[in-house]
């Protein structure tokens, strides 16, 4: 094999024997520094892995013999270590015009509950040690107190998301028994999370009642025997039904379920903790206002309009939530100490509800007018057009956002952004152009994920905070698409 310093004839095409053994290229210099950063197994792995690449590479393909000179393997092997060791998981900056993007992690965490997470894994917590006593803790009370004081609830208990909190409300209080439910909100949200399935895996046996568009008190009425335990409400946050429907409210159905003595349960799934319509924003139902209602048990999620991490929070009357939290089942669902920090820093915001729209992310970018958002894209224009010269034009467009995850599925955010469309002689070509766009984007440091449509991608900027994030990247841009 040809070493350091020595001449190569152009050309010359590398055989299998070239290759060096697995011990010579541990021994090359930079090979020994990788293994002092890197540790041993990680690099004696990827070298074996590469040099059997190129085996078989040789063995298939003609190979200059440049490409197996000690410098190339080093650097062929100190990209394949970079490369598994950079994370699956990256920082994206989101300009698809979805606030709440299911795909890209839904709500971003506030500043505060960041730092607070940090601060509480850095080192051991009191997760379950009580610092008055000295004795043993309960999880929950790291966030229940501020749960009941926000919501108005008894009490509060908190499970790994809202699919969580459903099934183990209903395993809880209606396992073996019978639960009431509208044929209007059988929904099924996410991966074929579907109501029925979640009843059966419960435990319980489902009873519908009404129709797919009309449900009327009398049909609840109706279909209360000795076996039912529970009549259950859910919020149909990711779609609509409209034209000739009836619906029955949780404050029609709270007499008929304290008469005949069963829990009334309602699903709000997106759960703002805050009315909506305050910031001009279509109204959401609360876990306030189902309370009050006459609701015994309200379940929503953390990391949807609540703007938290993902988490199933379980409010309602204490001796309700009490068996919930004593049920088996709770073990396995329960919350972990990296969300329980995030959780409570998030919900600590809601003491200070004038500053919501400064301080929590989701809510931000929710109320963000449309001036503001094209003041945004106004100062990424001329840049990203110098970065795009004579491959594609971008102008100024209106937009629409949406809030997402299933919030609010039919309402729409006045906003705007950046349309890019391919320089090209006729249509031909536009999608494999974008298709190139958005990949390069993708491939950024820092990842921009924007939306097709109409043979331009969009740029909605509402959710983006500081143009920089951008700007820093469009030198890198420009060199993907070279």
């Amino acid at each position: 094999m040809a070493t350091t310093g020595e001449s190569v004839v152009h050309g010359s095409k590398a055989r299998p024997q070239d290759l060096p053994s697995i011990d010579k290229l541990l021994r090359l210099p930079a090979t020994q520094a990788l293994i002092v950063t890197h540790g041993h197994t990680l690099v004696a792995d990827h070298a074996r892995h590469l040099l059997e690449q190129l085996r078989t590479q040789i063995k298939v393909d003609a190979l200059p013999v440049q490409e197996i000179q000690p410098e190339s393997l080093t650097l062929k092997l100190q990209t394949a270590i970079d490369a598994r060791l950079t994370p699956r998981m990256q920082r994206v900056i989101n300009l698809t015009g979805t606030v709440i993007h299911t795909n890209l992690g839904r709500s971003v965490l506030p500043e505060t509950a960041i730092r607070h997470l940090t601060t509480m894994m850095e080192g051991p917590n009191n997760l379950e040690y009580d610092l008055t006593s000295g004795g043993r803790g309960d999880r929950d009370s790291i966030v229940e107190g501020l749960l009941c004081e926000i919501t108005g609830a008894e009490a509060a208990t908190v499970v790994n998301n809202n699919a969580a909190a459903v099934l183990l409300s209903i395993a809880a209080l209606a396992g073996g028994k019978e639960v009431i439910v509208s044929r209007g909100e059988l929904v099924e949200i996410g991966g074929a999370f579907r109501m029925p399935d979640v009843m059966a895996s419960a435990g319980a046996s489902m009873v519908e009642v009404g129709t797919t568009n009309r449900t009327h008190l009398a049909d609840y009425q109706r279909a209360i025997t000795s076996r039912t335990a529970m009549l259950m409400k859910v919020h149909t946050s990711n779609y609509a039904v409209q034209g000739f429907t009836s619906s029955v409210t949780e404050a029609q159905l709270a007499p008929l379920a304290r008469e005949h003595g069963v829990a009334l349960v309602t699903d709000l799934g997106s759960g703002s903790l805050v009315d909506m319509a305050q910031y001009g924003l279509p109204h959401e139902p609360t876990p306030q206002e189902m309370l009050s209602a006459g609701c015994g048990v309200v379940t929503f999620s953390g990391d949807k309009l609540l703007g938290g991490p993902q988490a199933g929070l379980i409010v309602g009357e204490r001796d309700l939530i009490t068996r919930i939290r004593k049920f088996p089942m709770k073990r396995a669902l329960r919350l972990s100490k990296l969300p329980l920090a995030a959780l409570e820093a998030t919900l600590m915001l809601y003491l200070q509800p004038e500053l919501l729209t400064r301080d929590l992310p989701t809510l931000r970018w929710l109320t963000r007018s449309q001036e503001q958002v094209a003041q945004m894209a106004a100062t990424l224009l001329q840049p990203l057009q110098t970065a795009l010269a004579g491959r594609y034009t971008v102008s100024l467009q209106e937009t629409s956002s949406q809030i997402g995850s299933g919030s609010l599925p039919v309402d729409r955010l006045p906003s705007s952004g950046l349309a890019i469309a391919p320089i090209l002689s006729g249509k031909r070509g536009t999608g494999s152009a974008l298709d190139g766009l958005a990949e390069a984007l993708r491939r950024l440091p820092v990842p921009i994920i924007g939306r097709v449509s109409d043979d331009r991608l969009l740029l909605d900027c509402r959710c983006l905070d500081r143009a920089e994030d951008v700007l820093i990247q469009l030198d890198a841009l420009h060199t993907q698409l070279a």
